[in-house]
Order: structure tokens, then C-alpha cells, then sequence
């Protein structure tokens, strides 16, 4: 048996950010804090980093995270590709 767990903070729509989650009310994606968190960031260092958004919901985006790991490092890596895609075009 396999227990949904809800993400009351995490949302997706298809009109802002392509679907990719976001932090809800917000264009903050996932991905956009578990690469800040990547690099070493806490939980209270990217509140100060991303001030519109609350303890509470960063926490939810990186359970969120944890739950849906390949699908966030996926897209962290394709937005990475396409970053170097660019650079190279320039």
C-alpha cells in the first residue's frame, strides 16, 4: 500500500514555468532551491536568499525534492545543458 503525501506548497501549472513545480503563489521553482541547496545552502540561508518565501515552504520543496529526485535532477540538468547550449551560441 503506497500513501500519497501532499505538498500543500508545491504546485504546477502548465502556463508558468512549462509545468516544472513551483513553490505555490510564486514563479519559484523546485529545482531552483534544490540547486541552491546543492551548493551547500541551509534551509535558513535560502529564506534569506529568497525572501519572498517562508521557512515552511522551502522545507516543502525540498521534501518535495526528495520524493521526486530523478524528476527535479533531471531538470536541473537539462536547464543546465541548455545554459552551456547558450554560452557556446554567444
Amino acid at each position: 500500500m503506497s500513501t500519497k503525501i501532499a505538498h500543500p506548497y508545491i504546485t504546477s501549472k502548465e502556463d508558468i514555468g512549462g509545468g516544472k513545480p513551483l513553490i505555490a503563489g510564486t514563479r519559484t521553482r523546485v529545482s531552483n532551491i534544490v540547486a541552491y541547496y546543492r551548493l551547500g545552502l541551509s534551509p535558513e540561508e535560502l529564506a534569506r536568499e529568497f525572501p519572498h518565501l517562508t521557512l515552511s515552504q522551502i522545507h516543502d520543496a525540498l521534501s518535495y525534492y526528495y520524493e521526486h529526485q530523478r524528476e527535479i535532477d533531471k531538470e536541473i540538468d537539462d536547464d543546465s545543458e541548455e545554459n552551456i547550449k547558450k554560452l557556446i551560441q554567444k
